[in-house]
Parts: C-alpha cells; sequence; structure tokens
C-alpha cells in the first residue's frame, strides 16, 4: 500500500476521533429516537418487585447496587433481588431467575453486552426493563436519551419513571464451513463485515483507558482490505449481488460520540435500516464519514441504504459478524428481522 494512502487513513482515523470527542464534550443537541407510536406511560401505583441483573466487575457496580437498595427503602418496598453475571454467564440464567422472581420490572446494571441478553429474556414478556449503563457505548440507554454519566438519576428513571415498548430485532447466523448455527437478539445496531471485524479486534486495555474511542485505532488498521461478494435479498424480494465491505442492520441510528448515524432509523418504526457500504479505497470511507458527520443528504454510490422488516445475506466465504457491539462469530448466511413493539423499557418522564 502507498504511502499516501496509509496517510490518508491515518489521518482519517485522527479525524474521527477528534470529532467524535468534539462531538461527547461539546455537542448536547438531544435525539429523537421514536416514531411516536405511542407516549410513554406511568407504571400501575403500589409497590414493585425489583431483581436487578448486575455485572460486578464493572467501575460503578457497588455504588450502584447501594444506590438502588437505598431508593427501594425509601419508597417503602421490598429489598431488591441481586442476580450477578458470571465471566460463565453473561445474564442469561440471572434474566430468567428473575422472571423466576416474577418481578414487576428488572433493572440491568452493566455494558451492551448485559443489556442485550436480559433484554432477549424479557422480550414478549411484558415485565419492564430499567436500564443503569455502566459499560463503554451505552447504545440502548443513549437511544432512549437516558445520560450515561448520571448513575443516580438513571436508578431513578429505571426504578419510577415513565415506560414505552421498543422494537427488538433477532439474528440468525449461520456458517457452512463449520455447520455451526445460533439466533440471538440485538438492540440497535448489528453488523456483518468489516464493523464486526474492528469490534473482534478492539484492544480491550485500550478500550479500558479510552472508553469507545479504542475502536479508532482498531478501524484504521482494518480500513484496508477487499470487498466481498454477497447476496441480499429483503423482505422475501429476490436477491441481488453486491461486493461489500460492510452491512450494517440498525434498530435506531445514534452512535457514542454523539453521532446520529442513521437518522432515519427509529425504535419502535418496526422496521430495519439496512446499511450496505463497497468502497474501494480511503477516500471512499472518508467520504461516507464526511457523510455521517455533516448529515449530507447526497447519496454516495458507495453507501446505500435500505428499510426493510426482514433481510437474508449470503456469502461464499464466512464474515466476521457483531451484536450491539459484541462479536458473534463468522458466518455464511445472516437472516435479521424486526420484532415490533416487543420490549417495555423505563425511561425518563419526557418523550424521548
Amino acid at each position: 500500500m502507498s504511502n499516501w494512502i496509509l496517510y490518508v487513513i491515518l489521518a482519517g482515523g485522527v479525524v474521527f476521533a477528534v470529532s467524535s470527542w468534539w462531538g461527547v464534550r461539546r455537542l448536547k443537541a438531544k435525539h429523537t429516537r421514536s416514531a411516536v407510536r405511542e407516549d410513554a406511560h406511568k407504571p400501575g401505583p403500589g409497590l414493585q418487585r425489583v431483581a436487578v441483573v448486575l455485572n460486578p466487575v464493572k467501575g460503578k457496580a457497588e455504588e450502584a447496587r447501594k444506590i438502588i437498595r437505598e431508593a427501594c427503602h425509601i419508597a417503602g418496598w421490598d429489598e431488591p433481588r441481586f442476580f450477578d453475571t458470571t465471566a460463565d454467564d453473561p445474564g442469561h440464567s440471572q434474566a430468567r431467575a428473575a422472571l423466576d422472581y416474577r418481578a414487576d420490572v428488572v433493572l440491568v446494571g452493566g455494558g451492551d453486552g448485559t443489556v442485550r441478553v436480559v433484554a432477549e429474556a424479557l422480550a414478549h414478556t411484558g415485565v419492564a426493563m430499567g436500564l443503569v449503563p455502566l459499560g463503554t457505548g451505552n447504545l440502548l440507554a443513549r437511544n432512549v436519551d437516558l445520560d450515561v454519566n448520571n448513575l443516580r438519576g438513571n436508578v431513578d428513571t429505571a426504578l419510577f419513571g415513565h415506560q414505552r415498548y421498543i422494537d427488538t430485532a433477532r439474528m440468525s447466523i449461520h456458517n457452512e464451513r463449520t455447520g455451526a448455527s445460533s439466533e440471538h437478539a440485538f438492540l440497535v445496531i448489528a453488523g456483518m463485515g468489516l464493523d464486526a471485524e474492528v469490534v473482534g479486534d478492539t484492544n480491550d486495555d485500550l478500550k479500558k483507558a479510552v472508553g469507545w474511542l479504542a475502536y479508532t485505532e482498531a478501524g484504521v488498521r482494518h480500513l484496508p482490505g477487499r470487498r466481498k461478494r454477497v447476496s441480499i435479498a429483503m423482505d422475501d424480494e429476490p436477491e441481488q449481488s453486491r461486493k461489500i465491505r460492510s452491512i450494517l442492520f440498525a434498530n435506531c441510528g445514534l452512535i457514542p460520540g454523539g453521532i446520529d448515524f442513521i437518522p432515519g432509523a427509529m425504535i419502535d418504526d418496526g422496521v430495519l435500516d439496512v446499511v450496505v457500504m463497497s468502497p474501494r479505497s480511503a477516500i471512499g470511507w472518508l467520504a461516507m464519514y464526511a457523510k455521517i458527520l455533516f448529515k449530507h443528504k447526497r447519496n454516495l454510490p458507495v453507501m446505500n441504504f435500505y428499510r426493510t422488516g426482514k433481510v437474508v445475506i449470503r456469502s461464499n466465504e464466512p464474515m466476521a459478524t457483531q451484536l450491539d457491539g459484541d462479536p458473534a462469530g463468522e458466518a455464511t448466511k445472516v437472516t435479521v428481522q424486526v420484532e415490533p413493539r416487543s420490549l417495555l423499557v423505563r425511561v425518563q418522564d419526557r418523550q424521548p
């Protein structure tokens, strides 16, 4: 790779980091993440039975535990029941135990992975989920307009706030080379291709040190590469063949850094927003980033947007996948489908 291309890639990484930092520090604009199918409503009055699925290794986990206990005591409710995740179980059995406890609301204290696992168990149950974001990205919390830096405020919202239904989505993952198959829920953005490679190759120590900006370093390393041919079929329509670097499946579109990645992606509109990215060079990547950053409405031939209820992607060679920032293995076929209004979530009193 020639030196000038390397310089362009490095410059793009620097621009991304600086502009994203600027978005966090200076751009406090609110984002509407709702198609407003219904207003948020107050839960029924009276005592609530509270369960908490907590990732105990998170930095503020013990502080969150203390605040939740104090809030329930002041409200005159029973002691909340805590179910701590483990290295072997990120929340599957804990979420089932919370449902067996017949909780009225299940608080989730952790990162995006814990939230996703618990949401998968709570979907279609009518049991409310309260968010106590303790992770790096905190993607769902951002998309329902929570202040991810206000721990006490988030506990208050999770226990005493309003609630509303949002969409979830499911991705079925199959690898014809290995025979492995799985199916998982996600809440914000799943992907196949470069974005998943970046997620899987981000340095954990760097992420602990600088947070979500660590993805920039991995992104710069993975930008060079070839496009791969896939077939894409949406809503059971005929397949189309494309050469791509990455495909994203968005339930909603706000990502860290104050960046509205897909402004039209709404969290309760009953559809997925699919983004197909097919740049051939660093210039194409920079053009796409400029479009996202400045919300430019002009179409780019290397970046296409679609809206669908279901999409099937097939590839001749395995490609990396990710779910809300968690690696999900390689796949030669993925099927992604929206599940409208399937999850009840606690939100702030004002419309998110």
